[in-house]
């Protein structure tokens, strides 16, 4: 597996350099070109995730473009609908060129028993994208395991373990 750090906050390197072990290439590439060089790459690995940044419209449209599946993690708040409407626009612009390029929406930082944790699914219909099945709560664990370079895996969090193993069955069988 292959994890191209696109964002030029650099957060997935980071954490990569924190890490002891090494099961997985990290490497950023935070550039408009990305799609031209990611296309040499597809032949060396089986999955290649891309971790973007929220806005630089000009990566968001390569890394589009590189994409198979695009995922839009999406933290339940008015504003993030507005910030995920306008990938949607590029994902639908890229879809006209691309027509097999799939998109969906994954809920991030959901808070339990809160009306917007709740009606966050309601508030996403309007985009017209599915929503994964698969939330991920608001959990420490998440922001711990990344200070250490570890994964929630090696965290031990039975919850956060089984929300991540819920949104790889479900993003596996959108493939």
């Amino acid at each position: 597996m292959l994890l191209i750090d696109a964002d030029p906050q650099g957060s997935a390197l980071a954490w990569s350099n924190c890490r002891e072990d090494a099961r997985f290439t990290v490497v950023g590439l935070p550039k408009a070109t990305l799609h031209k060089e990611v296309e040499s790459l597809k032949t060396d690995y089986d999955d290649i995730i891309i971790d973007g940044p929220p806005r630089a419209a000009e990566i968001l449209k390569s890394i589009v473009l590189a994409a198979d599946l695009v995922v839009i993690p999406f933290q339940p708040s008015p504003f993030d609908v507005w910030e995920a409407a306008k990938t949607v626009d590029i994902v639908r612009e890229a879809q006209v060129f691309k027509p097999d390029l799939g998109c969906v929406i994954a809920i991030n930082r959901r808070i339990a028993k809160t009306a917007i944790g709740r009606d966050v699914r309601q508030a996403l219909a309007e985009l017209e994208i599915p929503v994964l099945n698969a939330d991920f709560g608001q959990r420490v664990a998440f922001a711990e395991s990344a200070s250490t370079g570890e994964t929630v895996h090696q965290s031990g969090n039975p919850k956060a373990i089984a929300e991540v193993k819920g949104f790889v069955t479900e993003l596996r069988r959108k493939r």
